[in-house]
């Protein structure tokens, strides 16, 4: 899944490291994506490019992801109609589903299809501006707490 690097840093050992508007942090060595072959300068090209990002092909939540919101609860009769249809999150911005009793069935579209069912305890994972949609399957409570790396 590609993301755009918002910032170039270096690790301790002076490679260079991406920090990708989804969050999550990479090294970037592969030919054609190392911004500092020449110098500190060259790489101030590279931000704004798109480079892949395994952890987000990977579903993985980025390690400084903080809460700033959540929505009420909802159940099969006042979910919201946009939840329903396709629809997707912010750029940066993650979330989770909650359920608390019942179950609620997942989808996601694109970069690649997923469909999931979520139960108590098991919170879905929705990555920053892929679409996807819910549908609640017979009595279900549910929120969403959206997140973001500050």
């Amino acid at each position: 899944m590609h993301r755009t690097i918002q910032r170039l840093e270096r690790d301790a050992g002076g490679a260079w490291l991406a920090r990708l508007d989804c969050g999550h942090v990479r090294h970037v060595t592969q030919r054609g994506e190392h911004p500092g072959r020449q110098g500190e300068r060259e790489g101030d090209e590279a931000i704004g490019s798109r480079i892949e990002c395994a952890a987000c092909g990977e579903r993985r939540w980025p390690e400084h992801a903080r809460p700033y919101k959540r929505t009420s609860e909802f159940d099969a009769i006042s979910v919201p109609a946009g939840l329903l249809a396709r629809h997707t999150t912010k750029r940066g911005v993650w979330a989770r589903i909650h359920v608390l009793a019942g179950r609620l069935r997942y989808r996601i579209h694109e970069p690649f299809e997923l469909e999931e069912i979520i139960e108590p305890g098991q919170p879905g994972v929705v990555l920053p501006e892929v679409p996807h949609e819910v549908e609640p399957i017979g009595d279900v409570r549910f929120f969403v707490e959206f997140h973001r790396v500050p």
